[in-house]
């Protein structure tokens, strides 16, 4: 009885060592699988954030743009009204009568009042124009899918350009 009982300790040895090994096995295995899960999800975010940082510079490019337009606008307002201003103080120092100089001056508020009309008209077209840039310029980022998904990436899952609701 005692051979039979080391028999059934040693098999049963042996089963616990093989139950052991496949563990070791599957865990190892189960490891591998994770890790390539991992790589390939981490190279899609790695073509994302580069979609985004291509994105940005495009937006860069365009507040730049932008400033600069906007910068030389400002210039051109100054100048503009320092001439007017010039020209009109000329006219002004030619009146011979309280009745001309105040006659001359409504014009002059008239005139004053258009300009600036007309200079916020052209500073509100440049940057609904950069707005509108920026909006074609940024990307909208796509959910990364979950690790066990066993599906094809396919052309939805690149980042895709923004859509305004006014401008389909």
């Amino acid at each position: 009885m005692s051979i039979n009982l080391s028999e059934l300790i040693a098999e049963q040895r042996k089963g616990l060592v093989d139950l052991m090994k496949n563990l070791r096995q599957s865990q190892v295995k189960a490891a591998r699988q994770a890790a390539r899960s991992s790589s390939e999800r981490i190279k899609s975010l790695n073509q994302r954030v580069r979609a985004l940082a291509k994105s940005g510079l495009r937006v860069n490019e365009v507040t730049h743009g932008a400033a600069q337009n906007l910068i030389e606008l400002q210039a051109e307002i100054v100048s503009s009204a320092l001439n007017d201003a010039a020209v009109q103080l000329e006219r002004l120092s030619y009146t011979e009568t309280a009745r001309d100089f105040a006659r001359q001056q409504g014009e002059v508020m008239q005139a004053t009042r258009q300009r600036i009309v007309d200079d916020l008209a052209r500073a509100v077209t440049a940057l609904k124009g950069a707005a509108g840039e920026v909006r074609d310029a940024v990307v909208r980022p796509v959910a990364a899918k979950p690790a066990g998904s066993g599906r094809r990436r396919d052309a939805a899952a690149s980042p895709q350009p923004v859509q305004s609701p006014g401008r389909r």
